[in-house]
């Protein structure tokens, strides 16, 4: 069992508080990430879990036993830190053994575990190589494999992959999660990278300033942000966010922009939105695609033109101008575009978002 619960946790440097008042349970075996922009606190929150940072107020807990004062080798804990921390005198065998050696485990025993972690990372024929010898990913590894071996009960990723390239990142990213299901531990992760809190969470925490904006599954922040943070931060590219105003006419509800465009806002049980209400309409680029279906339910079409086209291959992204207001489309890959061509988009009006203008807070969404 590896429970870990927050309780009203605050870190502070002398009268600057980093962390206020955070409360976090993280269940048995889950694989939790805390995302979100530099210095929001979660690099922080993981060094007070490991030890290594002083709580200022509130307790951790692991299992039900509060750990403040307890030292950090005596916590059941692993820590892979972003610049992997090899001794570089060391081969491989003596790296992932060194924590083994400290704590007098029998040779023998010491032997097997590093057999057996080497075996399910590929390193058994690195053995012998010092770090200067290895790639950026086999260090890595190798850094993974050291804390394996200690067989703890949670184990502490703090930016693991920043420092590789895109290509060995989506590697390390597979092998992390293979890692995860193989070792059947609780994982707290910490990234700014929210394609790695996406790829790699069961449940993924967002922090802006030391608070906790959402907690969720991928798809829960993805699909149900609560607020215009969340959804600007999480996807691929962000959501396109518009501040409009509630018009409510006879014919029905409208988000209306500067510049005269009007989009219908489908009536939504339990939601009344007042005339007048100044709010940000949230929608994403997969949502808005050249197409002419808008007769489809839920669907509705205007016409735009292209500022700016960006091919992926897979997908294109469309830089949009509807009537002044500027938004980002997707479209399939193989079709070209042209800049200041005239295009009709259609938006998928179920999977519209209303956030309120003034506190960001979300008010209407499917």
């Amino acid at each position: 069992m590896a429970e870990l619960k927050f309780k009203n946790v605050v870190k502070a440097y002398g009268k600057t508080e980093v962390i206020h008042g955070l409360d976090l349970e993280i269940k048995d075996r889950e694989f939790l990430v805390l995302v979100g922009p530099s210095g929001c606190g979660k690099s922080t929150l993981l060094r007070m879990v490991a030890g290594l940072e002083e709580i200022s107020g509130g307790t951790i807990a692991i299992d039900g036993r509060v750990v403040n004062d307890v030292a950090p080798k005596d916590r059941g804990l692993s820590m892979v830190f972003q610049n992997y921390a090899l001794y570089p005198h060391m081969n491989v065998f003596d790296n992932m053994s060194f924590g083994l050696k400290l704590s007098k485990t029998p040779k023998a025993e010491i032997q097997e575990r590093v057999a057996e972690v080497a075996a399910i990372l590929g390193l058994e024929d690195l053995l012998k190589r010092k770090p200067h010898e290895l790639s950026g990913g086999q260090r890595q590894r190798v850094a993974m494999g050291r804390a394996m071996v200690r067989k703890p009960a949670i184990f502490l990723f703090d930016e693991p992959l920043s420092n590789l390239d895109a290509k060995l990142r989506i590697q390390m990213r597979a092998e992390i999660k293979l890692l995860h299901q193989r070792v059947d531990s609780t994982v707290i992760y910490v990234t700014h990278d929210q394609v790695e809190a996406m790829t790699l969470a069961d449940r993924i925490v967002v922090l802006r300033d030391g608070y906790i904006e959402q907690v969720g599954t991928p798809l829960d922040l993805f699909s149900k942000p609560a607020n215009t943070f969340v959804a600007g931060f999480i996807g691929t590219p962000p959501m396109n966010l518009l501040p409009c105003r509630i018009a409510r006419e006879e014919t029905g509800t409208f988000a209306a922009f500067e510049g005269g465009l009007k989009i219908p806002v489908p009536d939504r049980e339990g939601v009344d939105l007042p005339d007048g209400l100044d709010v940000v309409m949230g929608l994403r680029a997969e949502e808005i695609v050249p197409a002419d279906n808008g007769g489809e339910p839920g669907k509705w079409s205007c016409t735009g033109e292209v500022k700016v086209a960006e091919p992926l291959g897979h997908e294109t992204h469309l830089h949009m101008d509807i009537m002044g207001i500027s938004l980002l489309s997707k479209s399939e890959g193989k079709r070209l575009f042209t800049p200041k061509e005239k295009l009709t988009l259609t938006l998928n009006l179920r999977e519209m978002h209303l956030f309120d203008a003034a506190s960001g807070q979300v008010i209407y969404q499917s």
